[in-house]
C-alpha cells in the first residue's frame, strides 16, 4: 500500500514538473535531403540561439584557424571572465571542455578574436538566423553576448536547415571542419541511435530590458545517427515557473527521453 501511494506522489510529481514547461516546436529532418520529416509546434519564430550557437561558432572557429583541434588552443581562465558556470569555468579551457561545460568566456574571447564583421560574414554565408551581432541596443556589447538574449536570433528550423547543410557538406567551409567539430561535440547512445548535440539556456527579455526568469528557454540541437540513417533535430522548450536547473538540460533530458517515439512516428 505505501509502495503504491509512493508511486502515485512520484508520478504526479513528474507529471506537474512536466506542466511548468511547454514545447515550443519540436523539429526533424532527414540530413541527406534536408527533407522536414517531422515538425510539431511553432518552428519558424526566431528567438535567442544562446549556448547552441557553441555549434555554429566551433565550425566558424575551426574554419578561420582560431581553433586547431579538440585540445588546442588552451585559454587560461582570468579575473573578471564570467565565472557563473563555477569550478569547471575558473580553470584553463580547450575546445572540448568549452563544449562540455558550454563556458560563456571561452566563446567571448573567440568572438573577439574573429571579430563582428567576420562573424557576420559567416552566420551570412551559413544562413545563420538573423545574422545580427550588433549586441544590446546602445550597448557594444556584441562580442560578449550578442547570441545570449540579445540581438542574434535563430529558429528551429534554421537550426536544423544550418545542420543539414553542415553535415552533407553543403556550407562553405574547409573539408576537414566537420570532423574536428564533431570531436568536441557531445553524444549518447539512445535506443540504438548515436544521438549529438548541443543545449541552450537563455531568458527573454521583459519592456524594461530585465530578463524575464520565469519564462526561460531550453534548446536542444543536433544530430541522430543509426546505420544509413542520419537525422538532424531541435527542440525548443518555454518555461511556464521560475527553475532552479537549466532549461537547456531539462530540454535535453526530455528529448531523450522521447527519442524513441519520435523516431517510431517518422518509421525510423
Amino acid at each position: 500500500m505505501k509502495k503504491s501511494i509512493l508511486l502515485a506522489a512520484l508520478t504526479l510529481l513528474i507529471s506537474a514538473s512536466a506542466a511548468q514547461a511547454r514545447d515550443i516546436c519540436t523539429v526533424l529532418a532527414d540530413a541527406r535531403s534536408g527533407k522536414v520529416l517531422l515538425q510539431d509546434g511553432d518552428c519558424e519564430s526566431r528567438v535567442t540561439p544562446a549556448s547552441t550557437f557553441k555549434l555554429a561558432l566551433a565550425v566558424i572557429g575551426f574554419d578561420a584557424g582560431v581553433l586547431t583541434d579538440a585540445h588546442a588552443p588552451v585559454l587560461p581562465f582570468k579575473k573578471g571572465y564570467a565565472d557563473w558556470g563555477g569550478d569547471a569555468w575558473r580553470q584553463p579551457i580547450d575546445p572540448t571542455s568549452w563544449m562540455k561545460h558550454s563556458v560563456v568566456w571561452y566563446s567571448q574571447r573567440m568572438a573577439e578574436t574573429l571579430g563582428r564583421a567576420r562573424l557576420e560574414d559567416y552566420a551570412k554565408r551559413f544562413a545563420y538566423g538573423n545574422a545580427d551581432f550588433s549586441g544590446d541596443p546602445g550597448k557594444d556589447n556584441g562580442l560578449e553576448r550578442a547570441w545570449i538574449s540579445s540581438s542574434l536570433k535563430i529558429s528551429p528550423l534554421e537550426q536544423t536547415a544550418f545542420l543539414q547543410r553542415l553535415l552533407s557538406g553543403k556550407l562553405p567551409i574547409r573539408p576537414d571542419v566537420l570532423d574536428k567539430t564533431r570531436s568536441v561535440v557531445e553524444s549518447a547512445n539512445v535506443g540504438g541511435w548515436q544521438v549529438s548535440g548541443k543545449t541552450g539556456s537563455a531568458y527573454p527579455r521583459n519592456a524594461d530590458g530585465s530578463l524575464n526568469r520565469a519564462a526561460g528557454w531550453g534548446w536542444y540541437v543536433g544530430w541522430a545517427e543509426k546505420g544509413d540513417a542520419t537525422l538532424v533535430f531541435a527542440r525548443l522548450a518555454q518555461d511556464e515557473k521560475r527553475h532552479t536547473t537549466s532549461g537547456g538540460i531539462r530540454t535535453k533530458d526530455a528529448l531523450m527521453r522521447d527519442w524513441p517515439a519520435l523516431a517510431a512516428r517518422i518509421g525510423r
